[in-house]
């Protein structure tokens, strides 16, 4: 488990989402690049965190003039993984490690890889940043499903 340092503005906007939504946060990440806040949210807690047709969140990305998005804290990480990538669903977790890192490859459907990846990489580059933050993994990748090799043919046919 990864030991998490969480600045003191981090602290404020942890408290505000609290106050806000009801739901309690384990985690805070202020992501510039996409105008948005990620929040970790304690397990059981996503209902709260969401409100009824969405009205918590709005009034939390309201309050803070960024959108913002949450995601279900899990202590297993494979499960926290998928948590990460939902709506999408994850087929399979694996992880190699070498001598320093430690590394997550992702399978999803390949009716689902764009969302996984979404726009600009949006959604992979949350899952790396969170996941690194909660249990170290260095990296997240997603994997090609090794079925598509059956669909290939030999240009001498043609």
């Amino acid at each position: 488990m990864s030991e998490i340092t969480i600045s003191e503005d981090a602290m404020h906007m942890i408290a505000q989402f609290e106050n806000l939504t009801g739901a309690g946060a384990r985690d805070c990440v202020v992501d510039d690049k996409f105008g948005r806040i990620l929040f970790v949210v304690n397990p059981g807690e996503m209902g709260l965190a969401i409100g009824k047709k969405g009205a918590s969140i709005k009034k939390a990305s309201d309050a803070f003039g960024k959108k913002v998005e949450v995601v279900e804290y899990n202590p297993d990480k494979i499960q926290f993984i998928r948590n990460c990538f939902l709506p999408v669903q994850v087929m399979t977790v694996t992880f190699e490690e070498d001598e320093e890192d430690e590394i997550a490859y992702v399978e999803v459907r390949d009716d689902d890889r764009g969302l996984a990846i979404g726009k600009e990489g949006r959604n992979i580059i949350k899952a790396k940043k969170l996941v690194f933050r909660q249990f170290d993994v260095n990296n997240v990748e997603l994997t090609q499903n090794e079925e598509e090799d059956t669909d290939k043919f030999d240009k001498n046919e043609l």
